[in-house]
């Protein structure tokens, strides 16, 4: 009952994090929403602070189950992997109304040099992404450029996940998500060593081609309920979604 009520703090914080910023999000939202009182919130979290740390190192933990491993199980092609990681914000973004991306990336901005505990879990964060998108492009092998700096282009690709994600919410639309995305695709195109790679590069039958003169808008439903499902097949939660007292399926889709 204990590892139940601490789960579900974990899992309000999250969301109202994410929703409203760490400043933004008043300690009395998280005991009303996670119907708790402060003296359970404060058995378990001893501050604020700490329950952002908790947080972190939640989101730190299914890192490698919800996205990491769910983009490597996605496709057989290690570029394609990539694009799959990718896959998986977009999906985020289009089944919330673009009201989530990375909540990691989010809250770095904010907390960025006045918590080093949780800049730690950040960067810890950051390093795994990272760590296993470079993995995916050595294992390209001689489809790159002998001399690609693969730890570099990986941190590429974490800036354009950032970038597009930031510049998606803003502007409400997926277009700018989806030209980010190209344009890293066209460079991974540009660098592959044999021409007749190229279609490796390229996205998928039945995905949406987002260097096209004309691109459909995408939106979600206003009233739509039923969770979406990226093209990794791997379940997103609605933006109001929040687990039972028993079901981790919200931190497993992230």
């Amino acid at each position: 009952m204990a590892s139940d009520t601490r789960n579900r703090i974990l899992s309000v914080a999250a969301r109202l994090f994410e929703a409203n910023g760490f400043e933004g999000t008043a300690v009395a939202a998280i005991l009303r929403e996670a119907d708790v009182n402060s003296g359970s919130l404060y058995h378990f979290f001893p501050s604020k602070e700490a329950l952002l740390v908790a947080v972190l190192e939640k989101y730190v933990e299914v890192l490698e189950p919800a996205l990491l491993g769910a983009a490597e199980r996605a496709a057989d092609d290690p570029i394609e992997k990539v694009f799959a990681l990718l896959e998986l914000y977009r999906g985020r973004l289009l089944v919330s109304g673009f009201s989530r991306g990375c909540p990691v990336g989010e809250l770095s901005l904010e907390i960025a040099g006045r918590f080093p505990e949780a800049r730690h879990l950040v960067d810890a964060y950051f390093e795994s992404w990272t760590g296993r998108v470079e993995s995916w492009l050595v294992a390209a092998g001689d489809r790159l450029p002998s001399g690609t700096d693969r730890h570099a282009l990986a941190t590429h690709a974490l800036s354009v996940l950032q970038g597009a994600v930031m510049q998606a919410r803003v502007a409400s639309s997926i277009d700018p998500f989806d030209d980010s995305v190209s344009q890293l695709r066209l460079l991974l195109d540009l660098s592959a060593a044999e021409p007749g790679l190229n279609r490796a590069f390229r996205p998928k039958t039945g995905r949406t081609d987002v260097g096209a003169t004309t691109r459909r808008k995408q939106a979600v439903p206003s009233g739509a309920t039923a969770p979406a499902v990226a093209a990794t097949g791997t379940a997103i939660p609605s933006a109001g979604e929040v687990p039972g007292e028993d079901d981790d399926a919200w931190w497993r889709a992230w």
